[in-house]
């Protein structure tokens, strides 16, 4: 007899037979992610603010639709999640990949610039997750693929809204890990580097590590195919990172604030659009 135990992989769809919900996916990682999970799924659901983006890449392929929403709109999202149950009855995988970042001057500290950064990132990320709750709860075994960052295992400088937000994304997923255990829906917490978008195009200052979006959302597909708990990449980027927020935090503060010392005014992005 074999005794092998069953991994959470052994008992769900495989992504040829699986409806997929993909949030943020007009541009960057989204987009990439679109182009990558096509042709290896069998319905993929696309979201943004912007429906005409998401238009031209739905007419690309056959097994594409569209749902536009805002997902700081609480309604909208639940409006979204209403309508693909009601065309395709369930979802198999959540990607919560909408997002957003503003850099703190602390200068000129903004109140405001925090809570547009936290609404999207984090509380967008929690209305999604409301929304499409009863649907992967039809699934035969639900998953949600979360964008959290690896900032969050080192504050940064100038990361005070962005980090800020990313931590609690990433503290609200590891909750959501052992709530949804028993419902038999697995989270996985995806903690990317430096990714060539149009939000990090935007950035003044050196990135290491930088890979392209297209070998993200590769990495991203292979974690969610494993249903891994975490997506981390590059390797050797966050591992630095991982290390360095692990130093004591007298040594943690000497290496952030010696880069805060070289660090240039920064320009806004936003990847939810």
């Amino acid at each position: 007899m074999n005794n092998r135990k069953l991994s959470a992989a052994d008992n769900s769809l495989p992504l040829s037979a699986q409806i997929i919900w993909l949030t943020g996916a007009s541009s960057g990682i989204g987009e990439a992610l679109v182009h990558a999970l096509q042709a290896q799924c069998q319905q993929l659901i696309i979201s943004a603010r912007n429906a005409e983006a998401l238009q031209r890449l739905a007419d690309q392929y056959s097994n594409v639709s569209i749902q536009a929403a805002d997902i700081t709109d609480a309604g909208q999202m639940l409006s979204a999640a209403e309508a693909i149950g009601d065309q395709f009855g369930r979802i198999d995988t959540l990607i919560a990949n909408a997002g957003t970042c503003e850099y703190v001057d602390v200068d000129n500290f903004d109140s405001a610039l925090i809570r547009r950064v936290l609404e999207t990132n984090f509380f967008g990320l929690v209305n999604t997750v409301q929304a499409a709750l009863p649907l992967l709860e039809k699934s035969q075994r639900g998953l949600i693929a979360g964008m959290s960052s690896s900032v969050t295992w080192l504050a940064m400088p100038r990361a005070q809204a962005y980090g800020a937000s990313k931590a609690a994304v990433r503290h609200f997923l590891e909750c959501m890990q052992a709530d949804l255990k028993h419902k038999g829906i697995d989270v996985s917490i995806i903690s990317p580097g430096f990714v060539q978008t149009p939000l990090t195009d935007r950035n003044d200052f050196p990135m290491p590590g930088k890979i392209d979006s297209s070998e993200a959302a590769d990495i991203i597909v292979k974690g969610i195919r494993k249903r891994s708990l975490e997506i981390r990449f590059p390797f050797m980027f966050t591992l630095v990172l991982r290390l360095i927020g692990s130093l004591p935090a007298s040594l943690r503060l000497k290496v952030t604030s010696a880069m805060a010392r070289n660090e240039k005014s920064e320009k806004t992005g936003d990847q939810q659009k």
